[in-house]
């Protein structure tokens, strides 16, 4: 066991190792076996029920798994707890925006910079300022949070998680919700930070959106992963078309 627990964070900047996570009776991931590479982006897709969300949970520290590892640069964290794993520069986004109402979009890249980032003075305020510019949204620095219509607030989701200055970003369905351009004008924010390094999991229901940013795709089903590799392949692939593409499993 331990020789494919050391098999499997070789190489692997954010690796989960024969995850489990059970809620009650009920078993959401089922002996997962997940790695991201540094500087690597990687979509998941999968039907609804398929334990997408709890992984990406897992891995960010907001769920203890039931049973595995989860290693992060090669350390153990599965005892980490969000923060302490934001903190070391595993950052995430929520499929519905969780702005702090009451606050300007600034003070919020702030709070997030300062809190989840653990930065402060100059550099929180440079991060703030290189996170929303990058976002798109300098013009909007002094709106309030609560304000702001569907993109923006997708935006400022993005924004915040950049602002802690991660090396992995776990991004949860952000396109959901949006039209053509606007999902478009995500990607070209993406890419962008794609182009500074950071190393990527994106869970998305729009496949030809999410292809446009990762280099693999991963199909779970029923909490287990069923394909893992190029996207060409993995859409092609008979166990995803059956379980995911064609709609046959349960949502």
């Amino acid at each position: 066991m331990q020789d494919t627990a050391a098999s499997s964070v070789d190489g692997g900047l954010l690796v989960g190792a024969d995850v489990h996570k059970r809620f009650g009776a009920l078993t959401v991931l089922d002996g997962v076996n997940f790695k991201l590479a540094a500087n690597e982006a990687v979509g998941i897709v999968g039907p609804n029920g398929a334990g997408k969300t709890t992984l990406l949970n897992v891995l960010a520290g907001a769920y203890p798994p039931s049973g595995g590892t989860v290693y992060f640069n090669g350390a153990d964290v599965t005892t980490f707890d969000a923060a302490q794993r934001c903190r070391l520069g595993v950052a995430r986004s929520h499929q519905i925006p969780r702005p702090f109402g009451g606050m300007t979009v600034f003070e919020n890249c702030l709070g997030a910079a300062t809190t989840g980032g653990g930065l402060s003075g100059q550099a929180a305020y440079q991060a703030c300022v290189d996170s929303l510019e990058l976002c798109r949204m300098p013009h909007i620095v002094n709106r309030r949070a609560e304000t702001l219509g569907l993109l923006d607030r997708k935006r400022l989701e993005l924004a915040r998680a950049v602002a802690t200055e991660p090396r992995v970003l776990l991004l949860d369905e952000i396109g959901g919700g949006l039209t053509d351009e606007e999902a478009n004008e995500l990607v070209e924010t993406i890419q962008a930070l794609r182009g500074r390094g950071l190393a990527i999991v994106w869970i998305e229901h729009i496949v030809h959106v999410l292809v446009r940013v990762v280099e693999r795709l991963v199909c779970m089903d029923a909490g287990r992963i069923i394909a893992d590799g190029k996207p060409e392949a993995v859409i092609a692939n008979a166990s995803v078309i059956d379980a995911y593409i064609g709609g046959t499993s349960a949502s």
